[in-house]
C-alpha cells in the first residue's frame, strides 16, 4: 500500500509539468493476497521478565523505551542536556537515523517534552553516575566509542538475544510500541494512547497500534451479560411482586364480601 502511493507521488510530477501525457500509476494495482501484517503484542508479565533480565544499563534505556513508547530514532538521539531531571522531563530535540542525526522527527508531534515517572528517573540518575561520560553534549545511551546506537545492531545484540533467553514469541522496538499502545487503552482514554505514542491522528493509533485483548472482551461480554440479568430479573421480580400484591387484595375483597352475604343471611 505505501509503495503504491510512493509510484503514484512519484508520476504525478510530470504528469502536471507536461512531460508526460497519462500517468503509468493508474493501472497499477495492489495484490489481493498481501503478506499479513504483524500483530504480535507482550503481556505485562513478558515485559516485566525482559527488564528483570537485562543489565542495570540497558533496562534503564528499555524501560525508557517501554514508558514513553519512544522510536528507536528517539531513544537512541537522546543526549545528557536534554534531561531536565528538576521537572521529570525529557525533551526530544533530533533523532538518528542511518547513521546521521536529524533535527526533526517522523511527525510533528514526534520531538516534545516527555513525563518522566519519578521511579524511572531515580533510574536514570544512577545511570548518569555510572555511565563513563555523562558530560551534557554526550548521548545518554552510547556505544563503546561515544556515539549513538544503531537500531539494527541494538536489536539483533540485545533484544533478539533477550527474547530467545526468555522464550518470548518476538522483540524489537515496533512490537513494544504495539504492546504498550494496546495494553494501555485499559489505563486511559484514546486521546491519551495517541499522545504517549505522538500521533498524528486517533485512527493510526487504534487502527494500526492497538490490537484486541481477548480477556478484555470476554470480560467486557461478562459485563454486558450482568446487565441483561440484572435488569431483567429485576423487571420479574417487580412484575411477580405487583401480580402477587393483585392476587392478595382479590382474595381479602372476595373475603370481605362473602363475610358480608353470611351477616345478611344470618340478619334475616
Amino acid at each position: 500500500m505505501q509503495m503504491s502511493a510512493y509510484v503514484r507521488d512519484i508520476f504525478s510530477e510530470p504528469v502536471d509539468q507536461d512531460f508526460l501525457t497519462k500517468d503509468p500509476s493508474i493501472k497499477v494495482k495492489v495484490p489481493a493476497q498481501l503478506r499479513a501484517t504483524d500483530t504480535t503484542t507482550l503481556t505485562w508479565d513478558q515485559l516485566r521478565a525482559a527488564l528483570d533480565d537485562m543489565e542495570s544499563h540497558d533496562r534503564v534505556c528499555l524501560e525508557l523505551d517501554m514508558t514513553n513508547a519512544l522510536r528507536p530514532s528517539e531513544l537512541f538521539a537522546l543526549r545528557w542536556c536534554r534531561w531536565d531531571a528538576a521537572n521529570l522531563k525529557m525533551h526530544l530535540v533530533e533523532t538518528v537515523y542511518k547513521g546521521k542525526i536529524r533535527l526533526w522527527g517522523k511527525t510533528k508531534l514526534s520531538l516534545s517534552a516527555l513525563h518522566i515517572p519519578e521511579d524511572l528517573a531515580v533510574g536514570i540518575e544512577k545511570w548518569r553516575e555510572a555511565c563513563p561520560d555523562s558530560s551534557p553534549n554526550a548521548f545518554i545511551f552510547p556505544t563503546r566509542e561515544g556515539g549513538f546506537q544503531d537500531t539494527d545492531n541494538y536489536r539483533k545484540r540485545v533484544l533478539q538475544t533477550l527474547a530467545v533467553r526468555l522464550g518470548l514469541p518476538k522483540l524489537t522496538f515496533q512490537v513494544i510500541r504495539r504492546t504498550i499502545a494496546t495494553l494501555a487503552q485499559h489505563l486511559g482514554s484514546v486521546k491519551d494512547v495517541q499522545g504517549l505514542l505522538r500521533h498524528m491522528r486517533a485512527p493510526t493509533t487504534t487502527d494500526t497500534y492497538q490490537q484486541i485483548i481477548p480477556e478484555g472482551v470476554a470480560s467486557t461480554l461478562n459485563s454486558i451479560n450482568r446487565q441483561l440479568r440484572k435488569n431483567t430479573s429485576a423487571g420479574k421480580g417487580q412484575q411477580g411482586g405487583d401480580q402477587r400484591v393483585e392476587k392478595e387484595l382479590a382474595h381479602l375483597s372476595s373475603r370481605r364480601s362473602c363475610k358480608m352475604r353470611v351477616s345478611i343471611f344470618d340478619a334475616k
